[in-house]
């Protein structure tokens, strides 16, 4: 067990930001135990509504702005130190991936996609 993180793209637009189902999608990134990113995408969903109190299983939508948002944390070094039983430790050399989903993301939006985050822990 451990937190699995799960960056993903649909052409369905879903109406809510957080919360919401989609029929079909396909993975575009995958993190195991990083939870400083986590710890971001937990303070983003909760911002946005989320209702889900452990953060567990619930999709969170991602916009471009919320990107610029997220690469300027990675580059600087200050995504929330963030802890959990299943979620192990971010050693500090994720930034890369980091910033190659971001690339991806804003690709895909690019083209038309929506982009969510969604973690099984």
């Amino acid at each position: 067990m451990g937190l699995d993180m799960y960056a993903c793209i649909t052409r369905e637009h879903p109406n809510q930001p957080v919360d919401f189902t989609v029929t079909e999608y396909t993975e575009i990134h995958y993190w195991r135990k990083h939870p400083d990113l986590h710890g971001w995408m937990a303070d983003l969903y909760f911002a946005k509504g989320g209702t889900n109190a452990d953060f567990n299983s619930a999709t969170l939508a991602l916009t471009p702005r919320e990107l610029d948002h997220l690469e300027t944390a990675v580059k600087a070094g200050s995504l929330p130190e963030t802890s959990g039983f299943f979620f192990g430790a971010s050693i500090g050399d994720e930034a890369e991936g980091d910033l190659e989903f971001i690339a991806k993301a804003r690709n895909a939006i690019d083209e038309g996609y929506t982009v969510f985050y969604d973690s099984w822990w």
